[in-house]
């Protein structure tokens, strides 16, 4: 393990802060850079492995991911907080790579020592994704339990009631609860466009999917940016 230099903890946060502005180039290059020099500290690991999965343009970016994550592991920067970012990244990168019962093994046994909102989310989402009804609805559950004012907890149950159960009606009840407490949420704006739909208010629908293409497309999203572009052009055709 190579600790960082006075430098090399002023380019990591230099990274972070293009990071944060949105600026992912310039910092995926001071990353790889720090990276490349052995360098392990979880200050900028844990944001390298975000703008990897977000990027997430094939299989190699969420292997690099976990090779990144398992070095990471051992940085002395490592608080507890952060150890549950790093578990839920790691995971996020064995869903993508179709290794699903890996990541719900990891996020089952990190969310039994430490119950929080971030693990709630990610786990309820995934049990979705593996098309496990019973413990989708009774997890998510849990979770509102948790925090009844979680956007995501929210639109998971909405998800949960839509997509495995088969009950709209109620389904609609969770996304209008999740779209109020965050006007912005991605899957909660394309799930109500298919009410819209459904109504035939088709320039309501383009506007919920229009509203989506604004905000920050993750792994753990139901619709990809590109799904939501195609469908918008679709509906404008």
């Amino acid at each position: 393990m190579i600790n960082m230099g006075f430098m090399d903890v002023i380019k990591s946060r230099q990274a972070v802060a293009l990071h944060q502005k949105g600026r992912h180039e310039e910092a995926l290059a001071i990353y790889e850079e720090l990276y490349g020099k052995g360098l392990v500290s979880a200050v900028y690991m844990l944001p390298y492995s975000v703008l990897l999965l977000r990027r997430g343009k094939d299989d190699n970016d969420y292997l690099k991911v976990k090779e990144i994550l398992k070095k990471a592991e051992k940085a002395p920067d490592l608080s507890p907080d952060k150890r549950q970012q790093l578990l839920m990244n790691y995971a996020t990168a064995q869903y993508k790579l179709g290794e699903m019962e890996k990541a719900l093994h990891l996020l089952e046994a990190a969310h039994h020592k430490n119950p929080c909102g971030m693990i709630y989310g990610s786990l309820g989402f995934l049990y979705i994704q593996a098309g496990d009804a019973e413990k989708a609805l009774a997890f998510n559950t849990e979770a509102l339990e948790y925090d009844d004012e979680d956007p995501v907890t929210l639109d998971n149950l909405g998800q949960t009631y839509y997509r495995l159960l088969g009950d709209k009606e109620k389904a609609k009840e969770y996304f209008l609860k999740a779209i109020e407490i965050k006007p912005g949420q991605i899957d909660t704006l394309y799930f109500l466009s298919r009410y819209d739909l459904e109504e035939g208010k088709k320039e309501d629908a383009v506007e919920k999917l229009e509203t989506a293409l604004e905000g920050r497309f993750s792994p753990l999203n139901y619709v990809s940016r590109e799904e939501v572009e195609a469908e918008i052009a679709k509906l404008k055709a």
